[in-house]
């Protein structure tokens, strides 16, 4: 079989891959394409072979789509020449993001992230609560302080990391006042863009998911208690699945508090580890059981 005729099989082919079952030629061109090196006798352009339907397929899939595991369909492209332009194009973006702000289910007021653009470490919470729609920054309510705590307890200063959350708006809820909930899957899929763009654009060397809720946006299902003490993935980087400080403070008031804190602290001395950061003998000793 001649290169060209190779071609125009393989041309044919991904045709028909997109339904495609005719091609419009020149006046002359058949003549032409039937005489190319032919011998003596003419000879037939192959018609292409079957395609051999998958199982499951659809031709929505057939189409250039990425492994999932990569996400790159639901990256950003953003404007700036430095990683700062590039953040706060992002941000700007984000002010009037079409699919969250139709949803009457968020209220208006967007809340990005928070910390330095060249961070080792990145955590990653659910959705703004009331007071971080008041001040629009992340953590800055009483989870927001025993967060700050956590960081500090590493060894680090919090404008040192970065702090984002998976909605960057606050669930709207019936009579809502001070009142917050979590975000549904719909509300996080409407702004993960946002969150997986940071990353891309950061690379921090360790992800700190902060409760279940987190997790399930960076696509890690299941129960903080079943996730947590191991490292995942998250676009490639090492991802730790923690309680959230929320849940710090509620144990904190039926009087577990020491127990659920020894948990988290466990996995931060495992992403400390990962970071290369030293340990006391004091720190790994924080929140033991006496």
């Amino acid at each position: 079989m001649s290169s060209a005729t190779s071609l125009l099989k393989q041309h044919l082919q991904q045709r028909q891959m997109l339904g495609k079952t005719h091609v419009s030629l020149r006046p002359g061109t058949m003549e032409k394409l039937s005489g190319l090196g032919r011998p003596p006798a003419a000879r037939a352009i192959p018609e292409p072979e079957p395609l051999r339907p998958i199982a499951g397929a659809t031709a929505r899939v057939i189409r250039d789509t990425p492994p999932p595991e990569t996400k790159k369909a639901e990256l950003l492209e953003v404007a700036g020449g430095t990683l700062e332009e590039k953040l706060a194009a992002l941000r700007s973006m984000a002010e009037t993001w079409e699919p969250a702000l139709s949803m009457s289910s968020l209220r208006k007021t967007m809340v990005f992230a928070v910390g330095s653009p060249l961070a080792s470490l990145m955590f990653v919470g659910e959705a703004p609560g009331a007071e971080e729609e008041k001040l629009r920054e992340p953590f800055v309510g009483p989870a927001g302080q025993k967060l700050t705590a956590i960081i500090k307890a590493m060894g680090l200063d919090r404008p040192k990391v970065y702090i984002s959350n998976i909605c960057k708006f606050r669930p709207a809820m019936d009579n809502q006042g001070s009142g917050n909930r979590k975000p549904d899957p719909a509300e996080m899929k409407a702004c993960l863009p946002f969150v997986l763009t940071e990353i891309d654009l950061i690379k921090p060397l360790v992800i700190v998911a902060l409760g279940a809720t987190a997790a399930e946006g960076l696509g890690i299902p299941g129960s903080v208690g079943g996730l947590r003490g191991r490292f995942h993935s998250t676009s490639g980087i090492p991802t730790m699945v923690t309680y959230h400080p929320s849940y710090l403070l509620r144990e904190e008031q039926t009087g577990d508090g020491i127990r659920a804190k020894r948990a988290v602290w466990e996995d931060m001395l495992k992403v400390m580890e990962k970071l290369g950061l030293p340990i006391s003998e004091k720190q790994r000793g924080y929140f033991q059981a006496k």
